[in-house]
């Protein structure tokens, strides 16, 4: 009984996700194959991006909000290639190597700044990432088309100055990572691209783990101090983590976007960390522990719920917007619990 007990407490997150998806499903009446759909494409372009807070976890920096920089990373190489009239895989290519180029120097500065902030990383992380939203907005409003050269006219804004709200892919790399290789199951399309390399990744991520640099990052993870007394170089071993984080953000980014078609140029990145970090605590992780599959099953149980609230919402209430307030308060809910547990944990420990 008491092994049972603990068991639901450690998965009081997922399972509670689980019975809220699967009542709104009943409420919604969503056609299941409709439902299926939905959240196999859904897993196909958000799993990267929640994979890419792992490394951070076990490195014991927490949950990594940074990965924002990442996806600035991402989506600045996107416009530039679509600047460049780059289309399918090779614009693909070149943006995912340019976007990784520019999230390793972020990343090196995250991980400067991180480890003078140790104990504090994820609100240090926070706020890092409305900080370089702020130098992002300055850069595509005012610097795109003046000082930095942009060809394509119809994506400034009039003044020929800055970027337009939004930045259309299609004609250029729109879903080029979906179109070569598609699954066609009934009414379920499933992109294997983009799956395929979600599966590369979590290979990397098991096998880097058996490495010695993996064990390393887990040694730093577990305590700090004593991975130093090993001989362990603890601040560079911290920057290798939010380096990795950070350029497999920019890529998940890329991945995103290629899928959606459309970057909106000022907002697409900022909800990336809120939902990639709540989708990772939905599937049972922590700020101290995480793993791939926390990951996979935070993003079926999280994005599962997203695509059913509105319709509930409706069902019940005759408004689709409750349906989108309740999903945004649970994303909230999820993370401030989290932070409340690390918190909690810590001080039983300290005591």
């Amino acid at each position: 009984m008491e092994k049972l007990r603990k068991i639901l407490l450690s998965n009081a997150v997922p399972i509670a996700f689980l019975v809220l998806s699967i009542s709104a499903v009943l409420i919604a009446k969503i056609p299941p194959l409709f439902l299926l759909s939905e959240v196999v494409r859904r897993l196909s372009r958000n799993t990267f991006l929640v994979l890419s807070l792992l490394i951070p976890v076990v490195a014991g920096m927490g949950l990594n909000f940074g990965i924002v920089l990442g996806a600035m990373a991402g989506q600045t190489a996107m416009f530039f290639v679509v600047d460049w009239k780059m289309k399918g895989i090779p614009g693909i290519v070149v943006s995912m190597l340019l976007g990784s180029a520019i999230a390793v120097i972020l990343g090196w500065i995250v991980g400067l700044v991180l480890n003078r902030a140790k104990g504090r990383e994820m609100i240090t992380s926070m706020i890092l990432g409305f900080f370089a939203n702020g130098v992002y907005q300055l850069i595509f409003l005012f610097f795109i088309g003046s000082i930095i050269p942009f060809k394509t006219k119809q994506f400034l804004l009039p003044e020929g100055v800055g970027l337009r709200n939004t930045v259309d892919l299609y004609g250029t790399i729109a879903s080029a990572l979906n179109k070569p290789w598609t699954i066609q199951i009934g009414t379920v399309r499933i992109f294997m691209i983009p799956i395929l390399i979600t599966v590369i990744l979590c290979f990397f991520i098991y096998f880097l783990f058996k490495t010695k640099l993996g064990q390393d990052i887990r040694a730093v993870g577990q305590d700090m101090h004593i991975a130093e007394v090993a001989g362990i170089n603890v601040n560079r071993l911290r920057i290798i983590s939010v380096i990795m984080s950070t350029v497999l953000a920019a890529i998940g980014q890329i991945i995103y976007l290629q899928d959606i078609s459309t970057i909106n140029t000022y907002n697409s990145h900022e909800q990336v960390g809120l939902f990639s970090i709540a989708a990772l605590l939905v599937g049972g992780a922590s700020t101290r522990k995480a793993s791939i599959w926390n990951a996979i099953i935070g993003v079926l149980l999280f994005h599962t719920l997203f695509v059913v609230a509105p319709s509930a919402g409706n069902k019940l209430f005759g408004q689709p917007q409750v349906g989108e307030f309740f999903r945004e308060f649970l994303a909230y809910a999820v993370i401030a619990f989290a932070l409340a547990m690390h918190g909690w944990s810590a001080k039983k420990q300290k005591h």
